[in-house]
């Protein structure tokens, strides 16, 4: 059944067709929940929020974007509306952890369930601006009217989620600290 088929079925609220949507896209939306959210309960209550959306929603896709791309705007949306109702502060580092320079070869050796592991790690303000910006592609003054926030602060934020990753790739492998390197 193409992506076509399936849409037009979930409009006319078929089951098998609103059951087949779930199965070809929760597991790729529930991985995108998990790198938002604190745990795996928040994410699976993001996961069936999004999708009340989406079927809420499916008269109103225009199909100017791929129904995978659609669904996950949504998700993401979700996502943000659990970060808000959490009410929590962006935290930031140190002013010594801030001045480190970052290099991202240090992710090219990492497997990707590593670095998964070392985003969810981030705190909570700086892995929504890192997933939004590096993975969704959103762009900095998207991020701040979608969070409230500036687009210095996005921009900030990313800054210090990349910081934050090399700390954590240094704790991992002293040897990928550039200031350990001979000279």
């Amino acid at each position: 059944m193409t992506d076509k088929e399936l849409l037009e079925g979930c409009k006319r609220e078929d089951r098998i067709c609103q059951r087949e949507l779930w199965n070809r896209y929760s597991k790729k939306l529930f991985a995108l929940c998990q790198r938002y959210c604190n745990n795996t309960e928040e994410a699976e209550d993001a996961l069936m929020e999004s999708f009340v959306k989406i079927y809420d929603n499916l008269a109103k896709f225009r199909g100017d974007s791929s129904l995978e791309t659609w669904m996950r705007r949504i998700t993401v949306n979700q996502c943000i509306n659990k970060i808000r109702a959490r009410k929590h502060v962006l935290d930031s580092l140190t002013e010594e952890e801030y001045h480190l320079g970052f290099d991202d070869q240090g992710l090219n050796n990492l497997q990707v369930k590593e670095i998964l592991l070392l985003i969810e790690s981030l705190p909570v303000g700086y892995r929504t601006v890192f997933n939004m910006y590096a993975i969704e592609g959103y762009s900095h003054k998207e991020i701040a009217d979608e969070l409230g926030i500036d687009e210095g602060t996005s921009r900030s934020q990313f800054s210090k989620a990349r910081k934050a990753l090399q700390l954590a790739l240094i704790k991992q492998n002293p040897s990928a600290n550039p200031l350990n390197s001979p000279s």
